[in-house]
């Protein structure tokens, strides 16, 4: 079973998806991939690559019984590890996902899965099925190559020669894949590559779709499958706002505005805008002498500008600027302000500031840029003065703390019946909620 050196952004197939048994991200990814291979009659080209998670999420080591016994994580990095199990479990369905107890190495899965993609697609989507449901439900060593070879045996392939090839020419091609993958921008998974262009998480397969199915109609934004609302999780009375935590230097941020106040109109939601500040982007640049973890946030943040530039254009906004760094406290207290007054003017003030700003005509460090706003808006300005050098920072701080406890990180993000939602990707399901909830209280 010889095979050439593969390159990382090229096949005969018109799409490549590259996965890892270690995410569940990967794993929710499977299931709508094929669906949409189906739907259009394509090959999908799957490939293994093994996530160094310790350069970007740290790492910790759990007992049996769920407590951590070992880590190196700092409280950031947790708040994301939490929330990233809590929101595929909400998609997983049937699904089983049981946290892993440790951060393996999957290098052994991912040469059986080569293994399996030489004998064809059946036996491949067979491995990758067997593989997932059992390693989420934690019966699976992925790190033991006998287990792997039971895993081959067990979904009907060819074993004889396995075990050698996997030491010797399987792991030579597996391991230059991986180093080939993240050297052409390969960081995370799921990434699709269609026509040697990245997108990284199933949020992107509508575009995915679009560019496979021949770029028809306008291309579609960012979204993931929705929820299907039940008795449980459907819109309560008491949801008669949605909170959407933003920050007006965060270009994420702007992209989520326009389709979330369509969504709010559409449904006759107000939305209760919070203000919850994080880092600048800064760019990065790369050299010779940097480590993994440094080149894995520099592959992430040159990848971060092309995915914004793209949606940017799709959603018909400009953005420029990027990377100023601004300080944006004096707009984030000018939102507080509003909010004391009403939802509406609040929102006018967050259109206003965010338009200004990515436009690069509003300097929102300059506290008579944001009290021109703030009038523009049909906020009371009288006594924003005294709010701003006084309560205003204790306020904003206080909103932030509360935020936090909820278990936001990041923006953009939406809480809805207690249920945080990080990302404009979500709105299909927060839709389908709220509308369930709206049809709940016409009939009540």
């Amino acid at each position: 079973m010889a095979q050439s050196r593969i390159d990382p952004l090229a096949s005969s197939a018109p799409a490549i998806v590259y996965i890892d048994f270690k995410s569940p991200y990967a794993y929710l990814a499977v299931a709508p991939t094929r669906a949409l291979a189906d739907e259009l009659g394509l090959e999908i080209d799957w490939r293994p690559f093994n996530l160094d998670i310790r350069s970007y999420l740290g790492s910790a080591r759990l007992d049996t019984g769920g407590r951590v016994v070992e880590e190196q994580r700092s409280a950031g990095q947790w708040a994301r590890v939490r929330y990233a199990y809590h929101d595929v479990r909400r998609y997983a369905g049937p699904r089983v996902i049981r946290g892993t107890t440790k951060i393996w190495d999957s290098t052994l899965a991912g040469i059986g899965m080569m293994w399996a993609k030489q004998q064809g697609q059946i036996l491949l989507q067979r491995y990758i099925d067997y593989v997932y449901e059992r390693f989420w439900k934690r019966e699976l060593d992925i790190e033991d190559l006998a287990v792997i070879e039971q895993v081959l045996i067990a979904i009907g392939a060819d074993v004889g020669g396995f075990q050698a090839w996997a030491r010797n020419e399987g792991r030579k091609i597996h391991d230059d894949l991986q180093r080939d993958a993240f050297e052409a921008g390969i960081f995370g998974v799921p990434t699709y590559v269609i026509a040697g262009e990245r997108h990284f998480g199933r949020e992107h397969l509508p575009r995915v779709r679009w560019l496979l199915g021949g770029r028809q109609g306008p291309p579609p934004d960012v979204a993931y499958e929705p929820l299907r609302a039940t008795a449980r999780t459907a819109g309560t009375p008491s949801s008669r706002a949605l909170i959407v935590a933003v920050d007006f230097k965060n270009p994420y941020s702007y992209l989520a505005l326009g389709p979330t106040r369509a969504m709010s109109r559409e449904l006759g939601v107000p939305i209760d805008w919070r203000p919850f500040l994080v880092s600048p982007w800064q760019r990065r640049t790369l050299s010779a002498a940097d480590d993994r973890a440094t080149r894995h946030r520099a592959l992430r943040s040159a990848y971060a500008e092309r995915e914004v530039a793209i949606y940017a254009d799709t959603l018909g906004v400009s953005l420029r600027g990027l990377y100023r760094g601004s300080n944006s406290t004096l707009a984030a207290i000018g939102l507080l302000w509003a909010k004391r007054f009403a939802l509406e003017a609040a929102e006018r003030f967050v259109v206003n500031v965010f338009g200004g700003y990515w436009r690069e005509e509003l300097d929102i460090e300059d506290p008579a840029a944001i009290t021109s706003r703030l009038a523009e808006a049909g906020v009371p300005i009288k006594g924003f003065d005294g709010f701003l050098e006084h309560e205003g920072v204790a306020a904003l701080e206080r909103v932030r703390n509360e935020l936090i406890d909820t278990g936001l990180f990041d923006v953009p993000a939406y809480q809805l019946d207690g249920e945080i939602y990080i990302g404009r990707q979500h709105l299909p399901t927060i839709r389908a909620l709220m509308a369930a909830g709206n049809a709940a209280r016409s009939l009540g």
